[in-house]
């Protein structure tokens, strides 16, 4: 992962530094590192996006182990430095820096911790659709709900799940969503 670290720009370290501490923070939903890959791979630096959520899971576990221990910047930087001589210089300046500014305002409550584990919903989307036909059957005429769920885990990657289901699949799905509603209402 360090010789991983070296290849990415401080700027967009920085950037990915302060997207962990935001999630951490519950400030937003997760680390968009498919967007961020693509801006670093526009940039002409080659790395793939399975290499930076392995850098971003690293440092959200690196900041909420300092959060856990309530550990200061120059602690966080030194233990960093006796624990991993690899790290690049540029990446301890950035930790350094993003710890001092807004490390001490992760909050590393149980519930907290309980939630990150199991992930967290962050969006769904739904289309219609009517299949017309295939290469085994000229008329299907059958129509169908995409349903997209962007759910974030607990390091904070942003993933897409997509499923499709028949009508009365969707109405069956969508009544079980009313019986939460109604069940949280009472709450």
């Amino acid at each position: 992962a360090a010789n991983n670290i070296n290849l990415i720009p401080q700027d967009f370290f920085a950037e990915l530094c302060e997207q962990i501490i935001n999630h951490l923070n519950h400030k937003i939903p997760g680390v968009n590192t498919a967007e961020l890959c693509q801006r670093i791979q526009t940039s002409g630096i080659e790395i793939n996006i399975g290499d930076l959520a392995k850098i971003a899971n690293i440092l959200s576990f690196l900041f909420s182990t300092a959060a856990r221990n309530n550990l200061s910047a120059e602690e966080l930087v030194t233990t960093l430095g006796s624990a991993v001589s690899t790290l690049p210089k540029h990446a301890l300046q950035v930790i350094r820096h993003v710890w001092n500014e807004q490390g001490k305002s992760i909050t590393a409550s149980e519930d907290a911790r309980n939630v990150a584990t199991v992930g967290q919903f962050v969006d769904m989307k739904w289309k219609l659709g009517v299949a017309m036909s295939s290469d085994t059957c000229r008329s299907l005429k059958y129509p169908y709900v995409t349903v997209t769920l962007t759910v974030a885990d607990p390091s904070g990657q942003l993933t897409d799940k997509s499923f499709e289901m028949t009508i009365p699949q969707f109405k069956n799905f969508f009544r079980q969503f009313k019986e939460m509603a109604s069940v949280l209402e009472t709450v």
